[in-house]
């Protein structure tokens, strides 16, 4: 209750001045009947604490000057109440001149005091202000960050640009409190693409993600447009253009954009709006920027990706080609020669008379390791590249790898036509790597091997029940195959716990196929 008091008698701020006459003449004159009715009661009493607690008021709420004479009516007041037995104002005794000297100073010590105190007061309040200022403004960098973050967090994942448009989009409109939140890609024939927007709810008179709008006029995206900065309209009272039309029929008020650059290219813009009458905050420009920035990186990172892949896939076919000509190379050539001069061998091994057995059984032996050569070459030349499927297709090669394999296999084929060559090898290459591995490796009884097409993919599963430690790194087959797949924008997952078999995952687009 005490600290109550004071703190509603000590403000930092300074009522004004009439009020504090008024109220100076007003405790003067309660305090003035108070002393009046004590002095009837003890007429030998001065009761100047009486007169000490209306300058402390005075004090603790206004400037010195009105303390001061504050202090000096009062100080008049106490003397009269004070004299006034003896039929006099001026002190005719000792004791009186040191009643009048302490009231003074003490009264003018307390207007100090009462001063300072006010003065700690106003600095108390300020730092309190300060602190809550400063506490607002971390909540709001948190939020800040925290709104960057997870969009920086998509970002780095590798996530489709649509998605970081999108979450984009909502993070804009609420942390900065708008009801208008828009992604727009510059088209370059004087159109936009809105690639993403978010509305407040329940808005379904405008445009949607897909639309597209013009460029040409003096809103806000033509604006960032043409000059590749930040703009700001408050006011589309006078703005022209299509777009700055309907902007106005739809009630909105302050508009800012700002630039996405992507490889020092205006690739397009960030843009928030509201329907409040007051403009959106000055920084709203800085922080709207910080998240185009996002945009440009995913944006960015994904041409990269992008690039990256078709890369990949063009060594990939690159190397394929090789392998085939190779592959037909051999057949045509090293291969046809060796079964030119096996047949060869044969006419001469029975053009040798009956009795020269040691030469006719030279002749067979030849004859006979020309053959086997001819067989391991076909077989070379059917790893490096498998010419069943541009015969049969993938259904029939994985079924032919089946019948070769050593572990038994439990297949289940579920294609109908053709796929591109690129994704007919890469799926053949993984089963035959998997059953390879399930044999030398993984020591297992038993594989099954599962091939669909749906949802435009092809998904293909191949488990075993062996060892298990199988992993892609450094060394080992499955990387290879990794890329392969990857180089195709596919996904291939390795399970393989120690003990628990291997679980092979892949998954290759072939939407359009």
């Amino acid at each position: 209750m005490p600290a109550r008091l004071i703190s509603l008698l000590v403000r930092p701020t300074t009522p004004p001045l009439w009020l504090g006459i008024v109220v100076a003449a007003t405790v003067i004159t309660v305090e003035t009947v108070v002393v009046h009715q004590l002095n009837k009661v003890a007429p030998q009493n001065a009761f100047g604490a009486v007169f000490l607690l209306g300058v402390l008021v005075v004090s603790a709420r206004w400037g010195f000057a009105l303390s001061v004479l504050t202090t000096v009516v009062s100080a008049v007041i106490y003397v009269y109440f004070h004299l006034q037995v003896e039929g006099t104002l001026l002190p005719a005794k000792p004791g009186d001149w040191v009643a009048v000297v302490v009231f003074l100073p003490v009264a003018l010590v307390a207007n100090l005091m009462a001063g300072q105190a006010r003065l700690r007061t106003a600095e108390a309040v300020l730092r309190r202000r300060e602190a809550e200022a400063s506490r607002d403004e971390l909540a709001i960098l948190a939020d800040h960050q925290a709104a960057l973050r997870r969009v920086a967090t998509l970002a780095a994942r590798g996530e489709s640009p649509s998605e970081v448009f999108t979450a984009v989009a909502e993070e804009l409109a609420l942390w900065l409190h708008v009801v208008d939140a828009v992604l727009i890609r510059y088209e370059g024939d004087g159109t936009g693409t809105l690639v993403a927007v978010r509305y407040e709810p329940g808005e379904t008179r405008m445009p949607v993600t897909g639309d597209t709008i013009s460029t040409e006029g003096d809103d806000v995206g033509a604006i960032v447009l043409r000059t590749g900065h930040g703009a700001r309209i408050d006011n589309h009272a006078h703005v022209g253009g299509a777009v700055a039309t309907r902007i106005r029929a739809e009630g909105f008020g302050s508009i800012v954009g700002v630039p996405i650059v992507v490889d020092k290219r205006v690739w397009g813009a960030a843009i928030v709006g509201s329907r409040r009458t007051e403009p959106l905050p000055a920084d709203t420009e800085t922080r709207l920027g910080d998240f185009a920035d996002l945009v440009a990186t995913a944006i960015a990172n994904a041409a990269t990706r992008a690039e990256l892949i078709a890369s990949r896939a063009r060594i990939v076919a690159a190397a394929d080609d090789a392998r085939r000509r190779l592959e037909r190379d051999l057949h045509d050539g090293a291969q046809q020669r060796l079964v030119s001069l096996g047949l060869e061998v044969r006419l001469a091994e029975a053009s040798v008379p009956a009795e020269w057995v040691d030469v006719r059984e030279q002749l067979s032996a030849i004859a006979s390791g020309l053959t086997g050569v001819s067989e391991d070459l076909r077989e070379l030349s059917h790893g490096i590249h498998p010419a069943i499927l541009s015969k049969g297709g993938l259904g029939s090669a994985v079924r032919t790898l089946a019948r070769r394999s050593a572990v038994p296999v439990a297949l289940d084929v579920a294609i109908e036509g053709r796929f591109t060559e690129s994704v007919e090898v890469a799926a053949y290459y993984v089963v035959a790597e998997a059953l390879t591995n399930a044999a030398k490796h993984a020591h297992a009884s038993e594989v099954d091997v599962s091939l669909r097409a749906e949802d435009g993919a092809l998904h293909l599963v191949i488990g075993d029940d062996g060892v298990g430690g199988a992993s892609s790194g450094a060394g080992s087959g499955l990387i290879g195959l990794q890329d392969r797949v990857e180089a195709l924008g596919g996904h291939m997952q390795i399970t393989s716990p120690p003990g628990h078999g291997t679980t092979l995952v892949i998954t290759i687009p072939v939407a359009g196929e």
